[in-house]
């Protein structure tokens, strides 16, 4: 069972295209969707998740239609948004309860083992009767895989899901959506490289509604072997080194600034070269795609000129 999404685009009211003709093919297993805060990941999902309408497009879960079966893809679908509210002052127990039974598990048997299996698999079973204030961020997130995990749903949609955990909660979580991933599809969206590159054998990156790149993160990194480079800078040097076409990052390291490009050949005097990563991958990705756009933005000036 596959999750297919073709030439899917959304605009808001106030005129911003949040997708643009947006088309994947996810199969079973972890999927990373990268890219920045405001790139269209949220509406995807969210779209995806049967909480919003798309203006073109289709989206197919297996032999379900997802834009028009929206009951249907409920029932085996398992969400967990960047934000979500907890009753602070009942216990993890009781609300899963209840929400099992919103879910449809209304035999009590039944849902008192589900709940118990569910907390054990998030391993929060030995916290069931603190109340969900008291918990940290990493167990909220992983009750709310549990809320998610109801119903043993086929898609589960995690949106930002390690975004503030402390390192030991954020490797205990990637293990747990790990797990999850042998059973269900499991999209990953997240601005972090290497939450995608630990977990997931597909991704794809996305910027400014567009998908700029679908592969298997090793793939995508092979390509770039041999053709990264980087050199240690003065700050007052960053702006000229930034502004040539081989630029792709650049990052403070004691004291310096260290920039990474992109070339067949040493882009320039002091470039070493160096072993190519996903993160190279997500900024040159990103690069070409401001590249484009300005080249664009350009050519239409240019144009509008033209035409006066």
């Amino acid at each position: 069972m596959d999750l297919v999404i073709e030439h899917l685009s959304k605009t808001y009211p106030n005129g911003h295209q949040a997708l643009k003709d947006v088309s994947l093919s996810i199969p079973q297993g972890m999927f990373g969707l990268l890219g920045p805060n405001g790139a269209g990941k949220s509406t995807l999902m969210r779209t995806i998740a049967t909480l919003q309408e798309a203006d073109e497009g289709s989206i197919r879960l297996g032999d379900i239609d997802v834009l028009r079966d929206k009951e249907e893809v409920r029932k085996t679908l398992g969400y967990l948004p960047q934000e979500f509210g907890v009753y602070p002052k009942v216990s993890a127990q009781d609300l899963l309860d209840h929400f099992a039974v919103l879910k449809g598990v209304v035999n009590g048997r039944e849902r008192k083992e589900l709940v118990k299996a569910l907390l054990e698999q998030t391993n929060l079973w030995h916290v069931r009767g603190k109340k969900l204030g008291s918990f940290s961020g990493g167990m909220r997130q992983r009750f709310g895989i549990a809320v998610a995990l109801i119903g043993s749903p086929r898609l589960i949609i995690v949106d930002e899901p390690t975004a503030g955990l402390d390192p030991e909660e954020r490797v205990r979580f990637l293990n747990l959506l790990s797990e999850l991933g042998e059973k269900s599809i499991i999209i990953l969206s997240t601005h972090i490289v290497d939450d995608v590159s630990e977990l997931c054998p597909r991704m794809a990156i996305i910027n400014g509604g567009r998908i700029l790149l679908e592969a298997k993160p090793e793939e995508a990194i092979e390509k770039l072997r041999d053709r990264v480079w980087q050199k240690a800078i003065r700050k007052d040097e960053l702006q000229a080194h930034a502004e040539q076409d081989s630029h792709i990052s650049h990052k403070l390291k004691l004291g310096n600034v260290v920039v990474r490009a992109l070339s067949d050949v040493a882009p320039g005097p002091g470039f070493e070269p160096d072993s190519a990563d996903l993160e190279d991958v997500y900024f040159a990705a990103m690069a070409r795609d401001r590249r484009s756009q300005t080249s664009q933005a350009a050519a239409a000036t240019e144009a509008v000129g033209g035409a006066a």
